[in-house]
């Protein structure tokens, strides 16, 4: 393994990179037109267009994919988290290229990524499990038959996928039949399939987890825990190892199951097993991530295992120690998110004007950013990770808030107000512990005013054109910010038109996307009658649905489809 191309984006693609150039392997990266001024094109070895900007286009399309793999002679593939990286098919399309695929064998993704399946398995090894439906249900009806059995609160997860897509927690009988046709439409987004079952959901849990490795020759090892109650949306912000509070017994149960499940389901590299901790001590499994995980880093400050060269090298055929690495210290990562906690953590797109993120020592940043990269709404939020280690749990803290503090991003909301206040609310500091995977919805109160929101990107991000190199014809991608930085002469426009027009004044009762993004769905339809604050329409950007509402009462004209591309501040219909 060489030539490694890198399947993804952001600050993942980075670590990926430093890790082929810390082994003395090559970095081939793969790129949307929106990237391809990005950080991880610029460090890479070589960087080769997917030719597209959704994420279909480019990140999802295996077979530009491997086309650029064979065309760019890498002999790996790495798929990072996301994306491709747990979709089997893909991981056979890599392996039938003759390529070798940086993860588990494909029969294992297909095994665990079917949670249903998984649910088996895990209850086959003695793992802890809370009561679900054997399979996934054939329609809402029976959703709403199992919560009569069980009570409520319960989780309707999609069978297919994980990163919290597809996962929808209910609350009151009235909304379970709403709640199932939303976790199968976003299932069916986000992964291709809806399929959804059912469990009892445990009201305020703790979300732990174990990372494993696992080589090919049989032995599972436990790497350590780490705990990620803190997420909105079911997307963790703020993730810590080892996780804090847990008894002797709970560390055992879940860290046994954990290598048990892998151990049965034949597992090969790097992967996740996820659990739910109940503040009465009930302990649930939840399921296998068969990637590398975003929160990866507290892991390698607190094992001191680099958990990317461990992926090459158990793709390589390498033998574990199946002794556990001990444990020093303690790390905590912040996911610095492009979103507004005070709208209710709103994913906003634009560019970053400045960035200062902190330093000095047990300070780490994972960014997929610098100043003047431009974050697009078509893809995740995710700027940069800043993880701080401490040998203790409060003096990662302490460190912690004097990281937060120095951290200074500009031209862009994010989630580092938010970040700060979690750094010293007791909630979270103390014990007990108090935080749990709902606190956000129902304890935090934001305590920053909303920032001013940016203008979208605008315009196509890459202009193309042909060059003649040593006698053969190339394209070449130009990317529009350095046009329009001036470096380069800007192609003429079609009849000499200017490249900016001024923006049309918004009509009276104008239904506005305050995200650029996609139209999910309508949930009232046209002519219907709405009243003033209802939601009518339903958008998805950057991982995240957002509800659109009626600015005033009347009938509702819609302009928009469903499905259609919408950039912020465009007009989906009118309430007349």
């Amino acid at each position: 393994m060489n030539r490694i191309l890198i399947a993804n984006r952001g600050e993942i693609a980075v670590r990926i990179v430093r890790a082929c150039h810390d082994s003395g392997r090559v970095a081939i990266a793969a790129y949307a037109d929106a990237d391809a001024d990005a950080e991880f094109v610029r460090l890479a070895d070589e960087a080769w267009a997917l030719e597209g900007s959704t994420p279909a286009e480019t990140y999802l399309d295996v077979a530009k994919l491997i086309g650029i793999a064979r065309r760019a002679g890498a002999d790996a593939v790495h798929p990072g988290y996301g994306f491709l990286a747990e979709n089997a098919d893909f991981a056979r399309a890599v392996l039938a290229a003759g390529l070798v695929w940086i993860g588990p064998p494909p029969e294992v993704i297909d095994l665990l990524g079917d949670k249903v399946a998984a649910r088996r398995l895990a209850q086959r090894v003695g793992a802890p499990l809370v009561p679900g439906t054997p399979g996934p249900i054939g329609g809402a009806d029976e959703a709403v038959a199992f919560a009569a059995e069980h009570g409520l609160p319960i989780a309707i997860k999609a069978a297919h996928g994980g990163g919290g897509r597809g996962l929808r927690v209910v609350w009151r009988a009235e909304d379970v039949a709403e709640q199932y046709d939303a976790a199968v439409r976003e299932a069916t987004q986000a992964f291709g399939r809806g399929e959804c079952f059912v469990e009892r959901y445990l009201d305020r849990p703790r979300h732990v987890e174990v990372q494993i490795l696992a080589d090919s020759h049989g032995t599972v090892v436990p790497v350590g825990t780490r705990d990620c109650s803190l997420q909105r949306r079911n997307q963790k912000l703020v993730e810590e190892a080892p996780a804090p509070f847990l008894t002797a017994a709970q560390h055992a149960l879940i860290t046994g199951a954990a290598r048990d499940i892998c151990a049965a389901a034949g597992y090969i590299g790097a992967g996740t097993v996820e659990f739910l901790l109940a503040a009465d001590g009930t302990v649930s499994f939840l399921e296998v991530n068969t990637r590398l995980q975003v929160e990866h880093p507290v892991t390698e400050e607190t094992s001191r295992v680099d958990l990317v060269l461990e992926q090459f090298r158990l793709a390589e055929g390498g033998r574990l120690d199946p002794t556990p690495p001990p444990v020093h210290g303690h790390a905590i990562e912040f996911r610095i998110n492009a979103e507004d906690p005070s709208r209710g953590f709103l994913p906003v797109a634009g560019t970053v004007t400045g960035f200062r993120p902190p330093s000095g020592p047990g300070v780490r940043l994972d960014s997929g950013v610098r100043r003047g990269s431009v974050v697009p709404g078509t893809f995740d939020s995710l700027l940069a990770k800043l993880v701080v280690w401490g040998p203790t749990r409060d003096a990662a803290l302490a460190r912690a808030r004097r990281a937060l503090d120095e951290f200074e991003v500009d031209g862009l909301p994010t989630v580092l107000p938010f970040d700060r206040d979690v750094a010293a609310d007791p909630a979270f500091t103390g014990e007990p512990f108090g935080a749990h995977t709902r606190w956000i919805e129902t304890d935090y109160v934001t305590r920053t005013e909303p920032e001013p929101l940016p203008e979208p990107p605008t315009g196509a991000d890459v202009v193309r054109t042909w060059v003649e190199l040593d006698g053969r014809r190339v394209r070449l991608g130009i990317p529009a910010t350095i046009l329009a930085a001036g470096s380069l002469a800007a192609p003429a426009l079609p009849g000499g038109g200017s490249a900016v027009a001024a923006a049309p004044a918004l009509p009276e009762g104008a239904v506005v996307s305050p995200i650029t993004g996609s139209l999910v769905r309508w949930l009232a339809s046209d002519g219907a009658v709405v009243a003033e604050g209802e939601a009518v329409a339903v958008l998805e950007a950057m991982k995240m649905e957002t509800s659109v509402l009626a600015p005033r009462a009347g009938t509702l004209a819609v302009s928009a489809a469903e499905g259609d591309a919408v950039e912020a501040g465009g007009v989906l219909g009118i309430v007349e």
